[in-house]
């Protein structure tokens, strides 16, 4: 059950990364979204790179930026893999796995303290809503991780530009972790490979099943992160509509 509950919680970042990513595209012009994202973009563009090269697909047409008004990551049409289906789910995993790895590398160096009292503050684990009650048990839970993240950095000090640093580098890396322009089903295929391979690994090795533990409070910040990004996103996105509104009633 527990791997069943990591895959669907790394859903959960993949997809709300996406919600979050469309909804400020939507507020502000794509390619300025895209520009402050730039150092997620930059690790999300290696791991698809990488994954062409191991997959023995066409590097081709990539590149940062699109010389145009969407300022989103160029990736070739076809990357003529040589595994087929296969390689297109390594391609989607590999940007993922990229920004996860980032995340921690980032975390380690600035954002230990951060959390660490996320970590102890925290007595609810994130599982897998597999009823009705657990979903909406699920709900609070999120709500209540989102004001614990809250008081968290109320009480860090934000005036040290470490933490602002970790904060804004954990922003573009997890709003990074959406699926890069036309690989949406790779990133399903993805996902469902990580619970797999993750299940299988955790039979295999009990090591593999203490790391994925240690990995929980990682998952838990970046999920708490994301909802805070789109609870915020949503109320501004509102606000602007209403204002819209009633600008042309009026």
């Amino acid at each position: 059950m527990e791997y069943a509950a990591l895959t669907f919680w790394m859903a959960v970042i993949v997809f709300t990364a996406l919600g979050v990513h469309k909804i400020w595209s939507s507020l502000v012009q794509p390619k300025v979204v895209n520009s402050i994202l730039l150092p997620g973009t930059l690790v999300a563009q290696l791991g698809y790179v990488l994954g062409l090269l191991i997959t023995g697909g066409t590097v081709d047409n990539t590149a940062l930026i699109k010389d145009d008004d969407s300022g989103e990551p160029q990736t070739g049409k076809d990357p003529k893999t040589q595994v087929p289906i296969v390689g297109t789910i390594v391609i989607a995993l590999l940007p993922m796995v990229g920004c996860a790895v980032a995340i921690g590398v980032v975390s380690g160096y600035w954002g230990t303290g951060i959390l660490a009292e996320m970590a102890t503050s925290s007595d609810r684990k994130l599982g897998l809503p597999s009823s009705l009650p657990l979903f909406f048990s699920m709900l609070h839970g999120c709500i209540d991780l989102v004001q614990l993240l809250l008081n968290v950095l109320q009480r860090s000090n934000l005036s040290d530009w470490r933490t602002v640093l970790f904060l804004y580098l954990v922003v573009c890396l997890t709003v990074r972790m959406a699926p890069l322009t036309g690989n949406i089903r790779g990133a399903l295929g993805a996902l469902l490979i990580f619970g797999v391979l993750a299940f299988l690994l955790g039979q295999i090795s009990p090591a593999t099943t203490e790391s994925l533990s240690g990995a929980w409070p990682l998952i838990t910040f970046c999920v708490a992160v994301l909802l805070l990004l789109l609870m915020v996103s949503l109320i501004i996105k509102g606000g602007v509509g209403l204002i819209r509104i009633l600008s042309h009633q009026g």
